[in-house]
């Protein structure tokens, strides 16, 4: 008997969508078919004509525990992911203290075991701890990063030469870095050139588009040459996005894969400098708010498949922290319960189809950090059930009021979203009827690659 019957649902599947019935058994979807057969089942959901597509997975999330829960914590940051349709998180590595060693790593990972209703994977700080990447990689974090080549929330960036040295033992470790590209000297010069800017936009002049395409300019040199597995986090300028299609084209030249992938944040894509005069100081993120030039180029960028997935960033404030001065405020926005409604949102107004989403938010994350290993990021029997069931035509205004995250405000206030009207994990439904429906603790912890007991039981032969 299936666990879960979905009927009257609709699929994409060879590049149209198509009416289809899922069963789920175990967790996994094992039959996708039109008019299956079944006697009975422990749960029918008729979705009533709506889309069920695989639910999102948010590479880039900063749940904020251990050390500032004021502003988050596993169960309300994975309760927001839930109600957004994400079903995966890879949580950023600048808690306090920071995932930097063993003690710190197992911290997390008690702490997120216990409370987070998704399933989650957990990256690995670097900042002058190179003798504890070796260790961090074996216990199991997902990669390495986001290593901060600039001043962030968290104080974990590190110089040229320490980033270039991380890089040799990330390659080394067979292991992956994960990148917030942006030039400290030149921020730290502008900096100064600037003090005397007390308005909002002060924040994207001190971060410039030439300081994001400096430091991917060095980052690419340093991944070339060594060869090492990289990630971008959030890249958001027209310049940055011309430098990356220019090295994934030499490789496609070289019959290759490029050594690296990259995101884009919905907050990238979808608010402006023009946003500025709304947001105050709660526009401040890094990187901050581009012009409309940039913004045209990530478009082209996750149309064209230079941006490979569309991320978060969700780094969430209380109102209280942010309502201050520019230079005071902290910088990052929540996004997480957003993202894949915003994403949605922007199928439905053919700003991308829905084909090239469900790669950005779905296959292309699963695939580039391993995940899809693990039988995630795919609609497809033998894969687990992360799925969400959607009314593409049912767009909602966002607001703060109805979200999950402790932050209590979003950037997005008043924008278009399509909301989705169940999220399953693993078969589970954790979202229903605008209602969370799973316990604290249910969320599994997705081993990294580094893991030598979960490689050995994958691969027996080459363990020997």
């Amino acid at each position: 008997m299936p666990d879960v019957l979905i009927k009257n649902t609709k699929i994409y599947y060879n590049n149209s969508l198509q009416p289809a019935e899922i069963i789920i058994e175990g967790g996994k979807v094992t039959k996708i078919g039109k008019d299956l057969r079944v006697s009975s089942s422990d749960m029918v959901i008729d979705a009533g004509g709506s889309l069920t597509l695989p639910a999102g997975i948010d590479v880039h999330v900063h749940f904020r525990e251990p050390g500032m829960t004021a502003k988050e914590n596993w169960y309300t940051g994975s309760c927001a992911a839930a109600a957004g349709g994400i079903t995966t998180v890879i949580d950023q590595p600048n808690t306090v203290p920071p995932t930097t060693e063993r003690r710190t790593f197992e911290q997390k990972l008690k702490l997120a075991s216990r409370k987070s209703i998704v399933d989650f994977g957990i990256n690995g700080g670097v900042t002058g701890n190179m003798e504890k990447l070796e260790e961090l990689w074996k216990l199991g974090v997902t990669a390495f990063g986001e290593i901060f080549m600039a001043e962030s929330t968290g104080g974990l960036n590190i110089n040229e030469e320490t980033f270039e040295e991380a890089l040799v033992e990330i390659k080394r470790l067979g292991a992956f870095a994960t990148i917030h590209a942006e030039d400290e000297k030149m921020r730290l010069e502008l900096e100064e050139l600037l003090k005397g800017d007390i308005s909002c936009e002060y924040h994207s002049r001190v971060r410039p588009n030439a300081c994001e395409a400096a430091a991917v300019q060095k980052a690419l040199k340093f991944i070339s040459e060594l060869k090492v597995r990289a990630h971008f986090c959030h890249i958001s300028t027209l310049e940055a996005i011309g430098m990356i299609r220019k090295e994934k084209y030499l490789a496609r030249g070289e019959n290759r894969e490029p050594f690296f992938t990259c995101e884009v944040t919905p907050h990238h894509l979808f608010l402006s400098t023009r946003d500025w005069a709304r947001l105050g100081s709660f526009g401040k993120m890094n990187p901050p708010l581009r012009g409309s030039h940039s913004i045209k180029a990530l478009v082209n960028g996750i149309n064209d498949g230079t941006i490979d997935m569309v991320a978060s960033d969700h780094a969430p404030h209380l109102e209280s922290e942010k309502d201050v001065d520019i230079r005071s405020a902290p910088s990052g926005v929540p996004g997480v319960e957003t993202f894949m409604p915003l994403m949605l949102a922007a199928v439905r107004k053919n700003i991308l189809p829905l084909s090239r989403m469900i790669m950005l938010t779905s296959w292309n994350p699963a695939k580039a950090f391993g995940l899809d290993r693990q039988s995630k990021g795919r609609l497809e029997v033998g894969f687990d059930a992360d799925l969400i069931i959607v009314n593409p035509h049912e767009i909602r205004p966002i607001r703060a009021e109805l979200l999950h995250s402790k932050a209590g405000w979003t950037p997005f206030e008043g924008m278009d979203g399509v909301f989705p009207q169940y999220t399953l994990s693993r078969g589970e439904v954790i979202w229903i009827e605008e209602s969370i429906n799973a316990k604290s603790g249910r969320g599994n912890f997705l081993v990294g690659r580094g893991n030598i007991s979960v490689d050995d039981e994958e691969n027996p032969d080459e363990a020997e």
